[in-house]
């Protein structure tokens, strides 16, 4: 198990963002894919074109028209939209926006089908991908619809630093007090729970739930989401067998460094977990998308398109992204088989010998 190669598809995401100058600048370092076979979805002609324009060595293309053609010994890329379009970088156009559904339609489907054992997607620009057939804020609503299990899907941002969930995610900041629920942070917390200990090898995740108001409510002096919602969800998710604590206040939270003491944060609403994250993890920050029966990562950035184009891109993100891919699809085999046949597993033992 630990020496298999696994597919992994990569969606190329806009077209005119940097979304290719990182893919290809991470697959460029020969040794990144000794432990997976790339696939991505997109064009070839861009690629070449994003390759040129970036002056990025090292990358031979082995074009296919299918994921049936794969050579396991090259970087793939399937050939998935209309050769005849236009990159205009930095610009937000139609154009990309279909390029950019079509090649995570392709993607998803193989990933349904079983071909691929996780996507790696780069950004997508979300307004410009809004069509009759894309009606979602972004990639964790799609994939939600797409592969949900019932129970509603998580974005975490990760990187060896922190991890940060969030109760909603893509809505208006003065919807979200009437989108919280005790049921749905309950639901959360346990999809959250569940994660830690499948994807990331966590016997007994430690979380902290953060409060919806400054300074936590001050005992209703601010707000009372914190009583009436946000402790019941976690007095019921303790019951359950779940170690979290909260409802902390988010801004002492982050800077004392307590949330250095947890395994992951969840936070109430987007920017209350992702500001604080992004401060510290920009350019190494991966987006996981949990909860669902599949495995999808990405970078924490967006398209920047003010320097696409220009080979400033860092990498970085991207990279770690498919480094978390491979390690969550292993984590999951591990636990798996765990779960399957608990003697095969030998028990930890202290120093003396006792069985910890």
């Amino acid at each position: 198990m630990e020496n298999e190669k696994i597919i992994i598809g990569i969606t190329h995401g806009d077209i005119n963002g940097i979304g290719y100058e990182v893919i290809l600048k991470t697959l460029a370092e020969p040794k990144v894919t000794e432990s997976f076979i790339p696939v991505i979805y997109g064009s070839a002609k861009v690629a070449a074109y994003h390759r040129k324009s970036g002056d990025i060595q090292g990358v031979n293309m082995n074009i296919i028209n299918n994921i049936d053609e794969i050579n396991p010994k090259r970087i793939n890329i399937v050939n998935c939209i209309n050769d005849e379009i236009k990159v205009e970088l930095g610009k937000a156009t139609e154009e990309a926006g279909k390029a950019a559904f079509d090649a995570l339609e392709q993607a998803t489907s193989d990933l349904k089908k079983g071909r691929i054992q996780a996507i790696v997607t780069a950004p997508i620009n979300k307004k410009n991908i809004q069509s009759d057939k894309f009606s979602f804020p972004g990639h964790t609503e799609y994939l939600e619809e797409k592969f949900s299990m019932g129970t509603p899907a998580l974005m975490i941002l990760m990187n060896d630093v922190m991890r940060v969930a969030v109760v909603t995610g893509h809505i208006p900041v003065s919807e979200v007090p009437k989108a919280i629920s005790k049921e749905l942070i309950l639901q959360k917390i346990e999809v959250l729970n569940y994660s830690l200990k499948r994807d990331f090898k966590i016997t007994r995740p430690r979380i902290a739930v953060l409060g919806l108001n400054p300074h936590a409510g001050d005992e209703g002096v601010i707000g009372n989401e914190e009583s009436t919602i946000i402790e019941p969800a976690i007095a019921e998710a303790v019951k359950k067998g779940i170690t979290c604590v909260g409802p902390y206040p988010a801004d002492g939270f982050f800077g004392s460094g307590n949330f250095k003491k947890f395994d992951a944060i969840l936070a109430m609403y987007h920017d209350q977990g992702l500001i604080p994250f992004k401060t510290i993890a920009m350019e190494s920050g991966v987006n996981y998308t949990a909860g669902l029966n599949i495995i999808r990562t990405s970078p924490a950035h967006g398209t920047a398109y003010e320097i696409a184009g220009k080979n400033m891109a860092s990498e970085e993100s991207f990279r770690q992204a498919v480094f978390a891919a491979i390690d969550i699809y292993k984590n999951r085999q591990w636990s798996d088989e765990i779960a399957m046949n608990p003697l095969k597993i030998e028990p930890k033992t202290d120093r003396a010998g006792k069985i910890e």
